[in-house]
C-alpha cells in the first residue's frame, strides 16, 4: 500500500443541537468501510481521518476533501446514515479532478448545496525580481 494521495478530515466535536451524540465517529468509521468496499481504485487513493474541531459548529457534521495541488472542500450538515454514498460518489471524481475544481452542478446529491468552503489550491508566485538567476 502506497502513501494516500487524498486525505478525507472528520469532525469529530460536532455535535447536532440539543444532543450529546458526536456523529463524527459514527461518520469516520462508516465512510472508512464504504471506501474500502469502493474497491483499490478509492482506498487506495484516501486517508479518512478526525479531527477535533472545524469550526462548522452550525452545520454538524463537517466532513473536508484536501489533496495535494488541488482545492480543499469543506461540506456540512452531513449525516452519517444518510450521506455515505454521496461523499464515496465524491471521493471517486475528486481523485480524478486535476486540481480539484468542480461546479456544485457537478458535485454528487447533497454534496451539491452542503458545500460551506472550496478553498483554491495554494500557488506560489515569484516576482520577476525575486527569482534567482544562475
Amino acid at each position: 500500500m502506497g502513501i494516500p494521495k487524498h486525505r478525507i478530515t472528520i469532525c469529530t466535536s460536532c455535535k447536532n443541537k440539543g444532543e450529546t451524540c458526536r456523529p463524527g465517529y459514527e461518520l469516520i468509521e462508516r465512510l472508512r468501510a464504504a471506501i474500502e468496499a469502493a474497491g483499490d481504485s478509492v482506498s487506495e487513493d484516501f486517508e479518512i481521518s478526525g479531527v477535533a474541531c472545524m469550526a462548522g459548529c452550525d452545520h454538524p457534521c463537517t466532513v473536508a476533501y484536501h489533496g495535494t495541488r488541488k482545492a480543499t472542500y469543506l461540506f456540512g450538515d452531513i449525516e452519517p446514515g444518510q450521506d455515505i454514498e454521496d461523499l464515496v460518489d465524491f471521493a471517486q471524481q475528486y481523485a480524478l479532478l486535476h486540481d480539484g475544481w468542480c461546479s456544485s452542478v457537478d458535485r454528487p446529491g447533497k454534496l451539491r448545496k452542503n458545500t460551506l468552503v472550496r478553498v483554491p489550491a495554494m500557488m506560489m508566485a515569484l516576482e520577476e525580481s525575486e527569482r534567482l538567476v544562475s
